[in-house]
């Protein structure tokens, strides 16, 4: 890397990898889109090589650039815990954390509200979305780690089993379904799902338990928020499958009923963060707190 690459020049160049304009990336950083172009071009030549791919106004790293960001992630995450090393905070820099809407909605308030208080550490980024698009954020060194509820078999990703979720069949209190000890599998197929949208850990559950062992399934309704297919179930709209911790205040209070099978339907919680992101000491201590704080009471609990 030569001498003369700046700190600034960097921040351009990931800014631009993550939203793959100047013009978003001038927002981003709070430059004009000039600024941003001449310092991402005084980068490229400085390298010696085109760090992105030109098509149609937007920029796509090509091989350069891909083998420069996991470098550049790093030195700007190092600069961060210098820029704040002898503040009164227990631990510095940010720390951008990607959850899937399960985990998000049910798991990570307490999780944080806990790690907050042991470690004093406040400053904390959330972005809430489904486990694939938390895997392209994380591909672009847009997110600090993972916490998703789908499986994960890209080898660019470090993997860390965390936790198991109970998932359930569910329908309204007045389903023809409802009330009984045990339902044959081929019956649910005479009824309508409500269901996630592909992408989601959860779609890819019923993926995965429910939909091989029916010999036809009727989508009824896709619907990309958990609480939206809870009320939807609820007024009769039809069958959903759902994590137990997304279902559990509707069952408590009768809104739902769950659909007896006979057997039982779980699936694991990974941490993950791609291999070649560099893990600050803020990322190994929040990995460290998220396994020994599961080890040591459930998350979310009523």
């Amino acid at each position: 890397m030569p001498r003369s690459v700046t700190f600034r020049q960097l921040e351009v160049f990931v800014a631009v990898a993550r939203e793959r304009t100047l013009t978003t990336a001038a927002q981003r950083l709070f430059l004009s889109k000039p600024a941003v172009s001449i310092a991402l071009g005084e980068l490229e030549k400085q390298c010696g090589h085109a760090l992105f791919d030109r098509h149609r106004n937007r920029l796509y790293l090509n091989d350069h650039g891909r083998r420069l960001l996991p470098l550049a992630d790093e030195l700007l995450a190092r600069g961060d815990v210098i820029s704040q090393l002898f503040d009164d905070a227990a631990l510095g820099g940010h720390l951008h954390i990607g959850a899937s809407y399960t985990i998000g909605h049910q798991l990570l308030p307490w999780l944080l509200r806990a790690f907050r208080e042991q470690t004093g550490h406040r400053q904390q980024q959330v972005t809430i979305a489904n486990s694939a698009a938390i895997c392209h954020a994380l591909e672009s060194f847009d997110l600090d780690l993972g916490m998703i509820e789908g499986r994960v078999a890209d080898e660019r990703f470090h993997v860390i089993p965390w936790r198991h979720d109970r998932m359930l069949v569910a329908a309204s209190a007045d389903h023809p379904l409802a009330g009984r000890q045990a339902v044959e599998i081929d019956e649910l197929a005479e009824h309508e799902w409500l269901l996630r949208e592909p992408g989601s850990g959860t779609r890819e559950q019923f993926m995965r338990f429910i939909a091989p062992r029916l010999p036809q399934w009727r989508l009824g309704l896709e619907i990309n928020s958990a609480e939206a297919i809870i009320n939807a179930a609820a007024v009769g709209l039809g069958l959903t499958c759902l994590s137990e911790l997304e279902a559990r205040h509707a069952l408590r209070d009768g809104r739902l009923v769950e659909i007896g099978l006979g057997w039982e339907m779980t699936r694991e919680f990974s941490l993950v963060l791609h291999r070649d992101k560099y893990r600050s000491p803020l990322i190994e201590r929040f990995l460290e707190f998220c396994r020994q704080y599961d080890d040591a009471r459930p998350i979310g609990a009523a």
